[in-house]
């Protein structure tokens, strides 16, 4: 690690981090430290850090938002890349649209909409970056990524520059085949002409309607687990009797039962803990296996 941290340090001076503790960039607020931690602002230098890490042998990944994810709390081993706000832009071409992954997801939606283009509408309050979205193949109310997606830019694990096709992708429900530690850098849609009236009423009404499903004020990561085959994640956890089973500072919302929140001081292992309770409970009360949608990083 530290001929990585000594690379590394030559290139990106005081941007380079050790033992950076995760858990302010998380949503839930929870995580241990990264070994390493840097935050790069070109795609060059993104190149660059992922091309050392893997030189040197040491795992590297990016942390976006923090949304849909925990972290552990012995923290991640290796390199934590964030990008940078050079990430965060959108180019409009018509109904060609190319978003920086970095860019905040409800703001992509309102810059669309805005102009009038329809297609994303159904990510009106969905948390995390444009990246994180595409990773877990967002969606809701109907709507997902997959279905206006056509190229996705990033950077191998290797440091090289790539784009796949939306068939290299892979897209299945709430999740993408994408390489190993690929890094996603922007993402170009093509979305369809609309009236842009209609399609703020619609973000508004897909708004209040996730406003009073959804618990707020309480550091959460999102929806816990996917919807099986058929059915709700939240029902089947809310007749298991888990909606407010609390271990330690983290509990089921008492608002909707797919939702685990810190109530204060949670750890991960606290969070860990419910998902497995209620993936047991779930079976043995319904025979349906719970796959979890809340990603676990880091070192267990």
């Amino acid at each position: 690690m530290s001929a990585l941290e000594h690379e590394l340090k030559l290139r990106f001076s005081d941007r380079l981090q050790v033992s950076r503790l995760l858990a302010d960039l998380t949503s839930f607020q929870i995580g241990g430290p990264a070994d390493l931690f840097v935050t790069v602002e070109s795609e060059a230098e993104l190149m660059a850090a992922m091309a050392a890490a893997h030189r040197h042998e040491i795992p590297a990944m990016c942390l976006g938002a923090g949304t849909n994810l925990l972290v552990s709390d012995r923290g991640v081993r290796g390199l934590v890349v964030k990008l940078g706000e050079s990430f965060g832009r959108i180019v409009i071409d018509g109904t060609n649209v190319t978003v920086g992954a970095a860019m905040q997801f409800g703001a992509m939606v309102e810059a669309v909409v805005d102009r009038g283009l329809a297609g994303l509408e159904f990510g009106e309050g969905i948390p995390g970056t444009v990246g994180g979205g595409l990773v877990m193949n967002a969606g809701a109310f109907g709507g997902e990524m997959a279905r206006v997606v056509t190229l996705v830019h990033g950077v191998t694990a290797e440091g090289a520059a790539r784009a796949l096709t939306k068939d290299e992708v892979n897209f299945a429900y709430r999740r993408t085949d994408l390489p190993p530690r690929f890094v996603i850098t922007r993402v170009d849609f093509q979305l369809a002409h609309g009236d842009r009236d209609d399609l703020r009423a619609r973000v508004t009404d897909l708004h209040s309607k996730r406003a009073a499903r959804q618990p707020r004020g309480l550091p959460n990561a999102g929806s816990v687990f996917k919807n099986p085959p058929g059915n709700f994640a939240g029902r089947l956890l809310e007749s298991a009797g888990l909606k407010g089973t609390r271990m330690g500072g983290a509990a089921f919302s008492g608002q909707h039962a797919n939702f685990i929140v810190n109530l204060g001081g949670a750890r991960a292992a606290e969070v860990r803990a419910l998902i497995e309770l209620a993936r047991s409970r779930v079976m043995e009360s319904t025979g349906v296996t719970l796959e979890p949608e809340v990603r676990l990083i880091g070192e267990w």
